[in-house]
């Protein structure tokens, strides 16, 4: 720690973040990000072991070289001659520290006996390493100025705006959306109507009733049906009169199949609204429609939704015809 302060470096000692559990991993994951160099140091002892058997000063040297650190590994040159209770005595431990060395000495390393030893190779190591590594290192908020604090925030928002545009453009479906419910698969939904006599008298005329069936419908021909109002955008009212005609010819389908409602007159179909905007949400989800973001009036209070471009791959394929 010494020979780090007097090269003007800002040590973050491992020693400081017990790796206890699965948060303080993600936090020592973060200080090793945040670092420009790794070092490590290795002498009797192998460390704590993480969950799957290996030791978490081990994790973090892989992790290290995995993320591209610059590292230097200082071994111990003779760990036997070290006091029994700063070596290990378990076989496995034993044997995970030497196959641990092996591998440090596959990067940049150096050899030490003592305290003093080790200061030293430290501070000329890293004098070295940074001379031929040099990273950012760390400045002071006030020094940075007021013209380079610009250009960060501008550079930060540039970098959102490309992010969001990748993320819009993207033409496959979004990441997470293989467990939501989609394509072929089917969503049930319940639509009311109004049964009534074909031909209305004074006898019949109040033996109207509201009835109510189910319908299975699939995901694609739920959005096969609202994908063309969306080419350029469609308002909410829009789509949910789209998904009532689709609703509609199902439910007078299945209605069909019931004797008792042969001879009668058919009408009035609903849908609930909870079912509609399930299906709004599903298919947002799904990253195929998202909000309009055009400007407009401010006496429009409309919503409107429209194609995402991985929803339009999916319209074209669905809604395309296809040569003979």
């Amino acid at each position: 720690m010494q020979a780090l302060l007097e090269l003007d470096c800002i040590p973050a000692g491992m020693e400081l973040f017990p790796a206890a559990n699965e948060d303080q991993w993600t936090l020592i994951k973060k200080v090793i990000d945040d670092c420009d160099y790794y070092i490590v140091i290795v002498a009797g002892r192998y460390g704590s072991l993480g969950p799957d058997g290996v030791g978490y000063t081990e994790m973090e040297y892989r992790y290290a070289i995995d993320r591209g650190k610059p590292v230097i590994g200082f071994l111990h040159r003779n760990p036997g001659t070290l006091p029994v209770d700063r070596s290990e005595t378990e076989p496995d431990k034993r044997a995970k520290l030497d196959s641990f060395r092996d591998l440090v000495q596959r990067k940049m390393c150096r050899l030490w006996d003592g305290p003093a030893d080790l200061g030293s190779q430290v501070s000329r190591s890293l004098v070295k390493l940074i001379k031929t590594t040099p990273a950012i290192g760390w400045v002071r908020g006030d020094q940075i100025g007021e013209n380079a604090a610009a250009e960060l925030l501008r550079l930060r928002r540039r970098i959102e705006e490309l992010e969001a545009g990748m993320q819009a453009a993207r033409t496959d479906a979004p990441p997470g959306t293989e467990h939501l419910s989609q394509g072929d698969e089917t969503f049930k939904m319940v639509i009311t109507f109004l049964s009534e006599p074909k031909v209305l008298t004074m006898d019949n005329v109040r033996s109207g009733e509201t009835l109510a069936v189910e319908v299975a419908i699939t995901w694609n021909e739920l959005f096969s049906a609202l994908a063309p109002l969306m080419i350029d955008e469609a308002t909410d009212p829009q789509l949910k009169s789209a998904v009532e005609a689709v609703a509609i010819y199902h439910a007078r389908e299945a209605a069909g199949t019931i004797p008792k409602l042969a001879e009668r007159r058919l009408s009035k179909f609903r849908i609930h609204d909870s079912d509609y905007q399930t299906i709004k949400v599903q298919l947002r989800a799904l990253g195929l429609i998202t909000k309009s973001v055009k400007p407009r009036s401010a006496k429009d209070i409309n919503t409107y939704w429209t194609l995402t471009p991985y929803g339009d791959a999916v319209m074209t394929r669905l809604r395309a015809i296809t040569r003979a």
